[in-house]
Order: structure tokens, then sequence, then C-alpha cells
């Protein structure tokens, strides 16, 4: 013979456990929710700080970029600034040429005159010089037809000692060989002695302007030939340029020492005897 028993369980502690369930339930629910919340707000965080970075790097860059253009701003307004100095002393510059100019021109017209009025020329037109180039050959120096007239020319910096009216020490033999074989060419042609300078600024206080110079060049050629016994002094006469004939730029250094020059100008009229 079998017996059963039969357990009976309040109803409220069977209310009791499955409401321990439901809580417990409840509370994990909700700790996973928090965990992921915590999660994405730090992933959000962590980007965050990756923008802020990224942006602290971008505004270190920009403040290079700005630096670097003021100081291009500077350069280029330091340049606008010596470009219009410059401008203005070219302005000074052509302005003083032009009066140098026209000065030189008056002197060559008063020359011309005196020369016509003078009794000791004689104004004989000879078309010889403007048939062929004369004979006229000598070594390191430069002879070029100029129209109806011969130019020889002679370095001012094989003539004369830097900034100063002084014969360098082998200009005198320089002056004879040339003078000699001018005069052999064409003993009764009369012979301009021209001076001209390059249009740099003046590298003594010895003379006031580029005009004064080189016709203070030109006389003390003239002088040496005279005194020499090569010329006459009725066969020579003066002319000073100053830097109104350039031969070449003055922009380079070959240029502005190829315009410092005295020139002996072989011209088609004769002198009288």
């Amino acid at each position: 013979m079998r017996f059963c028993v039969a357990l009976f369980i309040p109803p409220a502690l069977v209310a009791a456990g499955l409401s321990g369930c439901a809580q417990n339930q409840f509370a994990a629910s909700q700790n996973a929710a928090m965990q992921q919340q915590q999660a994405a707000l730090s992933r959000q965080l962590e980007e965050a700080q990756a923008r802020a970075v990224a942006l602290d790097r971008d505004n270190q860059q920009l403040q290079t970029m700005l630096a670097q253009a003021n100081q291009r701003a500077k350069i280029l307004e330091n340049q606008v600034s010596v470009v219009q100095r410059q401008l203005s002393d070219t302005a000074s510059q052509v302005a003083q040429l032009q009066k140098e100019k026209e000065e030189a021109e008056r002197q060559v017209k008063t020359l011309n005159a005196s020369l016509q009025r003078s009794g000791s020329v004689s104004i004989q037109p000879n078309s010889s010089l403007s048939q062929a180039l004369p004979a006229v050959n000598i070594p390191g120096v430069q002879v070029r037809r100029d129209g109806d007239v011969i130019r020889v020319e002679l370095p001012a910096d094989q003539l004369f000692e830097p900034g100063i009216l002084q014969f360098r020490p082998d200009a005198i033999p320089l002056l004879t060989a040339v003078g000699s074989e001018i005069a052999r060419t064409y003993p009764n042609q009369m012979v301009g002695v021209e001076g001209f300078t390059d249009s740099g600024p003046l590298r003594s206080s010895t003379w006031r302007n580029h005009l004064q110079m080189s016709v203070s060049w030109a006389a003390a050629v003239q002088d040496a030939l005279v005194s020499q016994g090569i010329f006459p002094a009725n066969q020579l006469f003066v002319v000073g340029h100053g830097d109104s004939h350039p031969v070449m730029s003055n922009a380079t250094e070959a240029g502005r020492i190829r315009n410092r020059r005295v020139e002996l100008v072989i011209y088609p009229e004769k002198r009288s005897s």
C-alpha cells in the first residue's frame, strides 16, 4: 500500500518568488542598457577628443600660413617702396640727363660757329672719307665709320687714373702711337677730340657733372697730342658729350667701361696751311 504526501505552498510565497524573478530580469536589462550607453558615450568622447586634436593641428597650420602670408606681404610692401624710390630717382636722372644733353648740344653749336668764324680754319669739303674706311690700323684700338667721319676709340680707363685727371703711365705711348698713325694717314684733316662718359654716379668730386668730366678728358688728350708735336693746335678741336652718346648699354659693367672713352674723330674738312 502506497501513501502520497501532498506539499502545500502558500500562494503568497509563490507570488513573492515570481515577483523576485521578474525584478532580477528587469535589473539585468537596465544594467545592460546602462553599459551600452556608457560605451556609446565613451566612443563619442574619444571621437570628440580626436576632432579637438585635429582642429588644434589645423589651427596651428593656419597660424603658420597666416604668419607666412604676413611676411610675404611685408616683403612685397618693401619691394614696392624700393621700386617707387627707383622710379623717382630715374625721373630725376632723366631730367638731369636732358639738361646735360641740351648743354652739350649748345656747346657743340657754339664750337661749330666759332670754327666757321675763325680765320685759321678753312672748311673745304672732302668726299674721300665717305668712300672707304681709312687705312688706320692700330692693334687693340677700335676704329669705325660713322657717316662721313672716322672714329678712333681710346678707352678712358686706359688713359686716366680712376677719379682724377691724371694720365696712366702707359697713356702717353698709346696717344703717341694712335695720333702718329692718324697724322700720317690724314695729315691735313680736322680731328675732333671728343670725350664721352657712362651714366653712372661720378666717382670723384673733381667734376660737377658728366659733361664737365668729358670735356676735361678731351682737353687733356688734345693738350698731350699738341705738346708731343703730333698735331698743330689748329688741327684739333675739343668737344665734350657727357653720357649722351653711349655705344653700349649702361646696364652692364662692360657697357659702362666701353662708354667711358675719348674718340679721335677724323672729319672730311681740311685745316688751312
